[in-house]
């Protein structure tokens, strides 16, 4: 399967570039907080307008959906459960460590195993819209409202409808919807800056590598290995238990929903984790770690499956 390990290694190099500029000096740690801003602020909102924009959303209902649901809740469960009612982690903690076990690594990486790997970019489409439109506006929502630290459900509410990443998801399910034809000369820009979203994370990402100390945010290793453990081994494994026995799903649909579940906690994560300020060593290490589990756990999957 070297097109999956192709996609992965791409991921990985440009994180990789991030390492090595900030260790050679040519960003400072102080940097990672501009870049992660940059994407959070301005161009993962263009990514997430565009693409929310050109989607089938009739493909969002698909057996696909249907796995990929029930792997994010049973994951979800399992670590609210065990970080929340026996370790006592904080409501951030806890967004940001659910997040980590199950917001996948669908608009960059699900789409090239989408493609290459199994031959239909739609495949990712339910994944991808769910996650924009359903898992990020309600971590949003808790995390805006744990930062403003209000009670009111009228403030929280229309606290998210401010943020940008909201904001886009919205505006892109409009055009979506109407099937309004946007003007190229207005779209370039927007696919223009939107290019740099992917990028510019994982540069942030591999530039925190660089100057990660091993005392920041102490005692919290075994969150990283429950999260890690969940996003790798359950949240597949329910995907193919759903597909297989629930569905009665068979063949390249099967592989399909379970190879998806398989991918890695998606970057995006660790730029939430930055911007609200909330478990960023979690993030970081969750997408680093499943980053580099996912590749010999796709490769099994697809050898069984394929």
């Amino acid at each position: 399967m070297s097109e999956v390990v192709g996609a992965v290694a791409t991921l990985v190099a440009v994180a990789f570039l991030g390492y090595l500029v900030g260790v050679g000096g040519a960003l400072r740690p102080q940097d990672e907080l501009a870049l992660s801003r940059l994407t959070f602020l301005v161009a993962t909102p263009a990514l997430l307008f565009t693409t929310v924009a050109g989607a089938d959303l009739g493909s969002i209902f698909s057996p696909v959906l249907v796995t990929n649901l029930a792997g994010v809740l049973s994951v979800q469960a399992v670590f609210l459960v065990v970080a929340g009612l026996l370790w006592r982690r904080g409501r951030a903690e806890l967004v940001i460590g659910a997040l980590s076990t199950s917001y996948v690594n669908a608009g960059n990486l699900g789409i090239a195993v989408s493609v290459y790997v199994l031959g239909d970019g739609a495949l990712i489409a339910p994944v991808l819209l769910f996650q924009l439109l359903v898992m990020a506006p309600v971590a949003f929502l808790l995390l805006d409202r744990e930062a403003s630290g209000t009670t009111s459900v009228r403030k929280a509410l229309m606290r998210p409808l401010r943020n940008p990443l909201t904001v886009a998801t919205v505006l892109g399910l409009a055009v979506a919807l109407t099937g309004v034809e946007m003007p190229v000369m207005l779209m370039r820009p927007v696919e223009l800056v939107a290019a740099a979203a992917v990028p510019v994370s994982l540069i942030a990402y591999g530039l925190s590598l660089s100057s990660a100390r091993r005392v920041e945010e102490s005692g919290h290793s075994r969150d990283v290995v429950l999260v890690v453990v969940l996003k790798c081994l359950v949240q597949p494994g329910v995907a193919w238990l759903v597909g297989r026995f629930a569905l009665g799903l068979e063949g390249g649909a099967l592989f399909a929903a379970t190879l998806l579940a398989a991918l890695p906690t998606a970057q995006n994560v660790y730029v939430y984790a930055v911007h609200y300020s909330a478990a960023k060593r979690l993030a970081r290490h969750a997408v680093l770690a499943s980053t580099m589990a996912s590749i010999p756990l796709m490769i099994a999957i697809s050898g069984l499956l394929g």
